[in-house]
C-alpha cells in the first residue's frame, strides 16, 4: 500500500532543500554586496542570478503549497508559532525583488537600492534561521492548537541559527561568483571562501553539539548505541568535506567551492532529518497525525507527481541556457 504522508513529507522535504541551495546563493550575494566593490562588478554579480532568482523562489511556494495541502495541522500550527519571522522574511523578499528591477532602471538611486537589496536578502536569511532553530527546540502544543507566546521563536539557540545561515548562504554566494566571474573580481572572491567555509563548519559543530542539549529524544537518536555507529559518518563527512574546500581554495578549483558548499547543506539537511524524523512539528506531531483525509492526500498526490518534473525540467533548462561566465551585459540593462 502506497504511503502518501510519507510521499508527501519527501516531496516536502526535496522543496525545501532545492528552495535553500538555489534561493541561498542568491540571497548570499545580497550578503555579500557590500564587499563587492565597484559598479561594473556589482552589475556582474547581479547579472549572475537575473536569470535565475525569481525562478528558485519557485520551491517556496512549492513548500507551502505542500504543506498547507497535505499536512493542513502542521500549517496551522507552524503558520501561528512563526507569524511575525515569517512576515518579515516576506518583507525581505519583497524589497529585494524590488530592488532588482528599480537598481537598472533608475540609475540616479542606485545607491539606495544597493542597500535594499542587501538589506532584503540579510533580514530574509536571517529569519529563515531563525524559523529553522525555533523549529528544532520544539514548539508548545495543547491538543490540536499552538499554545506558545508571541515570542517563543525568538531565543538565543535561534538567533545562533540565523546567524549561521548567514554565513552558509554567504559561502553559497561567494561560490556561485566563483564560477560565473574572472580576473579581479574572482580574486577578491577566493579571499573570503576559506573565512566563509571556517564560519559555516564551526557553526555546523555548534549547532551539532547544542540541538541534542534541548531534547531529549534528539539526544537519544543520536548517542544510543547502535544509533551512535550508524549515524557517525555524517559528522565525519562534514569535517572531510571542509578538507576539500580548503584544498579547493588552495588549488584554484573555481567549480569546486560551489559544489562543497552544496554538500555541506545537504549534509546538515540529513542530519535534522535524523534528529526530528518523523515528527513535522517537533516534538509532539508526526507527518501521520497531521496529514489531510487519506482521499484528499492521495488525489494531491497525483497532481504534485505530475507537476513536479515540469519545474524540475524548466529550471534544469534555464541554468543550462545562462550557463557560462556573466558579464555586465548578461542581465538587466
Amino acid at each position: 500500500m502506497i504511503d502518501a504522508p510519507l510521499i508527501w513529507a519527501a516531496l516536502l522535504a526535496l522543496a525545501v532543500l532545492l528552495y535553500v541551495v538555489l534561493d541561498g546563493f542568491d540571497l548570499g550575494i545580497g550578503i555579500l554586496f557590500p564587499w563587492i566593490r565597484g559598479e561594473r562588478n556589482r552589475d556582474l554579480a547581479m547579472n549572475s542570478i537575473a536569470p535565475v532568482w525569481d525562478g528558485n523562489e519557485t520551491w517556496l511556494v512549492f513548500g507551502g503549497s505542500a504543506l498547507f495541502a497535505a499536512f493542513p495541522l502542521a500549517y496551522s500550527v507552524l503558520l501561528t508559532a512563526f507569524y511575525a519571522p515569517l512576515i518579515a522574511m516576506l518583507l525581505g523578499l519583497i524589497f529585494r525583488g524590488v530592488a532588482f528591477e528599480f537598481r537598472f532602471r533608475r540609475p540616479g538611486h542606485k545607491p539606495l537600492w544597493e542597500v535594499s537589496f542587501t538589506g532584503g536578502s540579510i533580514i530574509a536569511t536571517f529569519c529563515q534561521g531563525v524559523v529553522l532553530g525555533a523549529f528544532v527546540q520544539g514548539i508548545e502544543i495543547e491538543g490540536r492548537r499552538y499554545a506558545g507566546g508571541w515570542f517563543d521563536w525568538l531565543t538565543p539557540f535561534s538567533v545562533f541559527t540565523g546567524l549561521a545561515l548567514l554565513c552558509g548562504y554567504a559561502l553559497l554566494g561567494a561560490g556561485w561568483l566563483l564560477i560565473k566571474s574572472e580576473g579581479e573580481p574572482q580574486a577578491r572572491l577566493w579571499r573570503l571562501i576559506r573565512p566563509l567555509g571556517l564560519a559555516v563548519l564551526a557553526a555546523i559543530a555548534v549547532v551539532g553539539l547544542w540541538t541534542p542539549m534541548l531534547n531529549e529524544q534528539i539526544a537519544g537518536r543520536w548517542f544510543s548505541w547502535p544509533n551512535i555507529a550508524i549515524f557517525s559518518p555524517l559528522p565525519l563527512l562534514v569535517a572531510l568535506t571542509g578538507l576539500a574546500l580548503d584544498r579547493a581554495v588552495s588549488r584554484r578549483r573555481a567549480r569546486q567551492p560551489f559544489l562543497l558548499a552544496l554538500a555541506l547543506f545537504l549534509l546538515s539537511y540529513l542530519g535534522l532529518g535524523v534528529s526530528l524524523f518523523p515528527s513535522i512539528v517537533p516534538p509532539r506531531i508526526s507527518i501521520w497525525q497531521a496529514a489531510a483525509p487519506p482521499e484528499s492526500i492521495g488525489f494531491l498526490l497525483i497532481g504534485a507527481l505530475v507537476l513536479l518534473p515540469i519545474i524540475l525540467g524548466y529550471t534544469g533548462y534555464t541554468y543550462w541556457i545562462f550557463r557560462g561566465k556573466s558579464d555586465r551585459e548578461s542581465g538587466y540593462h
